[in-house]
C-alpha cells in the first residue's frame, strides 16, 4: 500500500512540475519564436500571459469541480487537455494558434495543478502527509526556477518548438501511470455542491487582477482599461468575502485565513515568488541583450539559482522538524535578502559576482519553499486542506504575475530612460565632429537603429563607411564632377582623369571620417551599455527595500516549541 502512495506521490510530481513549468519556460524563446511566426511582440505576449491569467483564475473553482466529480477521472481529463494545448502550441503554424494551444494548455493545467496536491496528499498515511506535502511544494518551485533554463537548452538544440513538444512524452508517461494507479470508480460527493457565485466571483476577481497585473504597464497603470480592472478586481474581492462568508459550502472557507500561520504562508509564498521571479525574467534578457549572449548560455547563468533551490528545498524539510517555521523562514528570507544586496551592488560584467546573486535568492527560495507548502496545510483536514493547497497555488501564480508586473514595467520605464539619454549622448557627440551633414545623419540613424533593439552592438566598430558605400560616393561624386563642369560628352581619357581625382579625394575623406568617428561612436557604445545595464539593475535596487518585509512575516509562525509540541 506504500509503495503504491509512493508511486501516487511521484506520479502528481509529474504532474506538478509540467504546469508550473510552462508558467517560466517560454520567456527565453520569445524572440526565436517571434522570428518564426513573424509576429509582433505585442500579439506574442497575449500567449505567454494567457497562461498565467487562466491558470491564476480557474484553478480554485475547477479544483473544487474535481472534489465534487471524482478527482482521478477530472485528474485525466485535465492531463489530456495539457497534451492537447502542447500539440497545438508546438505544431502552431501562427500566433493564433499558438494563443489558442495555450489557452487549452492553462485549463489542463488549472485541473492538473489542484488535483495533484490533493490526491498527492490524501494518498499517503497521516503519519506521512508531511514528506508529501514538501515533496509536491518542492516539486512547484524547482519547475517555475528550471523554466529558463529548459527553455534555452530546447529552443537551442530543437527549435522553439520544443519548448511545448517536450511536454509530449511525460504528459503520455503521467497518464499511462495514472489509469494503473487510480481508482476510475471512485463515487461522486453527491452531498457536496459547486459554490457557483462563489465560482463567479473568484474568476472575475482573479481575471481581472491577473490580467491587470500583466498588461498594466503596456495599456498604462491609470489608464481608463488599468483602472477599470483595478476597479472590478477590488469589487469582485469585496463581494467574493461576503459570499464566502454566508456560504454553507464556500468556494475558498474564510476559516483559512483565521490561521495565522496560513496567512504568514501566503504572503511568503507571494514574496518570495516575486523576488525569485524577478531574477529569472530580467537577468537572461540582460546577458542577451546587453551581454549578446545566446539564449542558451544565457539560460545557463541564471542555473546556480536553480541548483540551489535543487540542493536546499529537501535540507529545509529536515531543518523544519529540528529548529521549527520561525528559523527556516528566518534563514530563508536572510539569504533572499543577501541575494538582492548582491544583485544591487554587483558589477555584472563579472559573472562571480552575477552567480553568487543567483546563489542566494535561489538558497533562499529553496530554503522556504519546501517548508511554506507544509505550513500552508497546517492541521488542517478534509475540504479545509485542499482548499488551503489550491489557495496557495493561486497565491504563487499571482506571485509570478506581480514579478512580471512590477519588474517588467519598471525595466520599461528604465529603458526608455536609457534610450533618450543615449540619445541625447549621441547627438552631442555627432555634432561636434567635422564631417558632412549627411555622414552624421547616416551615424545617428544607426544609432537610433540600435536602441529600437535595445541591444548593445556586439563589436567595436572601426569602419563606418565600407567600400559598396564608397563606391557609391564616388559613383554619385563622378557624376557631379561631370554635370558640373559640363563634360558629359567629353572623350574617354579626360573622364577617366577626373574619375581617378575624384575617387582619390572621396577615399581620403572616407578615411578621415572614419577616423573621425571611431573615438566617438565607441564612446557612444560603451555610454549605451553603461545605460542598458543600469536600466536592468535599477529594479533589483529598488526593491532592495522591500525585501526586508519578508522578515515581519517571521512572527506569524510558530517557534520550535510550540511547532514540535503540536508535531
Amino acid at each position: 500500500m506504500l509503495k503504491k502512495a509512493t508511486k501516487l506521490v511521484g506520479t502528481m510530481a509529474i504532474g506538478i512540475f509540467l504546469c508550473m513549468l510552462d508558467t517560466t519556460v517560454m520567456n527565453i524563446a520569445l524572440p526565436a519564436i517571434q522570428t518564426g511566426l513573424s509576429t509582433s511582440l505585442e500579439q506574442l505576449s497575449w500567449a505567454l500571459n494567457l497562461y498565467t491569467i487562466l491558470f491564476a483564475s480557474l484553478t480554485i473553482p475547477l479544483g473544487r469541480l474535481a472534489d465534487i466529480h471524482g478527482r482521478s477521472r477530472f485528474y485525466i481529463f485535465g492531463l489530456a487537455l495539457f497534451l492537447i494545448g502542447s500539440l497545438f502550441s508546438g505544431l502552431a503554424a501562427n500566433v493564433a494558434w499558438l494563443i489558442v494551444g495555450r489557452g487549452i494548455q492553462s485549463l489542463g493545467a488549472a485541473i492538473v495543478f489542484p488535483a495533484s496536491m490533493t490526491i498527492g496528499i490524501q494518498s499517503v498515511p497521516m503519519e506521512k502527509r508531511t514528506s508529501a506535502i514538501a515533496t509536491l511544494g518542492v516539486t512547484q518551485g524547482l519547475a517555475a526556477a528550471m523554466g529558463p533554463t529548459i527553455g534555452g537548452i530546447m529552443t537551442q538544440f530543437f527549435g522553439w518548438r520544443g519548448i511545448f513538444l517536450i511536454n509530449v512524452p511525460f504528459t503520455l508517461l503521467s497518464l499511462v501511470l495514472c489509469w494503473r494507479l487510480f481508482d476510475l470508480h471512485e463515487s461522486k460527493q453527491t452531498k457536496e455542491r459547486l459554490d457557483v457565485a462563489g465560482s463567479l466571483l473568484s474568476m472575475m476577481m482573479l481575471f481581472s487582477l491577473t490580467l491587470l497585473l500583466v498588461k498594466g504597464s503596456g495599456w498604462g497603470w491609470t489608464s481608463g482599461r488599468g483602472l477599470g480592472l483595478g476597479l472590478l478586481s477590488l469589487v469582485a474581492l469585496a463581494a467574493f468575502i461576503v459570499v464566502e462568508a454566508h456560504s454553507q459550502q464556500p468556494m475558498v472557507p474564510l476559516a483559512l485565513f483565521k490561521d495565522k500561520q496560513f496567512v504568514g504562508s501566503a504572503v511568503v509564498t507571494v514574496m518570495s515568488g516575486i523576488f525569485l521571479v524577478a531574477l529569472l525574467v530580467l537577468m537572461p534578457s540582460f546577458f542577451t541583450k546587453v551581454q549578446n549572449k545566446g539564449e542558451l548560455l544565457a539560460a545557463l547563468m541564471i542555473t546556480p539559482a536553480s541548483l540551489m533551490i535543487f540542493i536546499w528545498s529537501p535540507i529545509s524539510g529536515w531543518l523544519l522538524s529540528k529548529v521549527g517555521p520561525q528559523a527556516v523562514i528566518l534563514m530563508g528570507s536572510l539569504s533572499m535578502i543577501g541575494g538582492y544586496v548582491a544583485l544591487s551592488q554587483m558589477n555584472p560584467n563579472i559573472y562571480w559576482q552575477v552567480c553568487v546573486a543567483a546563489i542566494l535568492v535561489g538558497a533562499g527560495y529553496g530554503i522556504v519553499i519546501g517548508p511554506i507548502t507544509v505550513l500552508a496545510a497546517g492541521d488542517f483536514t478534509g475540504n479545509l486542506l485542499t482548499a488551503s493547497q489550491s489557495v496557495i497555488g493561486v497565491f504563487r501564480q499571482i506571485g509570478t504575475s506581480l514579478a512580471v508586473a512590477i519588474f517588467v514595467s519598471a525595466l520599461s520605464a528604465n529603458l526608455l530612460t536609457a534610450k533618450t539619454n543615449i540619445w541625447t549622448f549621441a547627438q552631442n557627440g555627432v555634432e561636434a565632429l567635422s564631417v558632412t551633414d549627411k555622414v552624421k545623419r547616416d551615424t545617428l540613424m544607426q544609432v537610433k537603429t540600435q536602441l529600437a533593439t535595445e541591444k548593445t552592438p556586439k563589436h567595436q566598430q572601426t569602419t563606418f563607411i565600407g567600400k559598396p558605400k564608397t563606391q557609391r560616393l564616388i559613383r554619385l561624386n563622378y557624376q557631379q564632377a561631370l554635370q558640373r563642369n559640363k563634360l558629359t560628352q567629353a572623350p574617354a581619357a579626360v573622364k577617366r582623369r577626373i574619375h581617378q581625382q575624384v575617387s582619390q579625394a572621396v577615399t581620403t575623406q572616407v578615411t578621415q571620417d572614419n577616423r573621425a568617428l571611431t573615438p566617438v561612436v565607441a564612446t557612444i557604445r560603451r555610454e549605451t551599455k553603461q545605460q542598458l545595464t543600469q536600466a536592468f539593475l535599477r529594479p533589483y535596487r529598488l526593491a532592495l527595500p522591500f525585501t526586508f518585509g519578508m522578515l515581519l512575516t517571521v512572527f506569524l509562525f510558530r517557534k520550535r516549541r510550540d511547532y514540535l509540541n503540536r508535531n
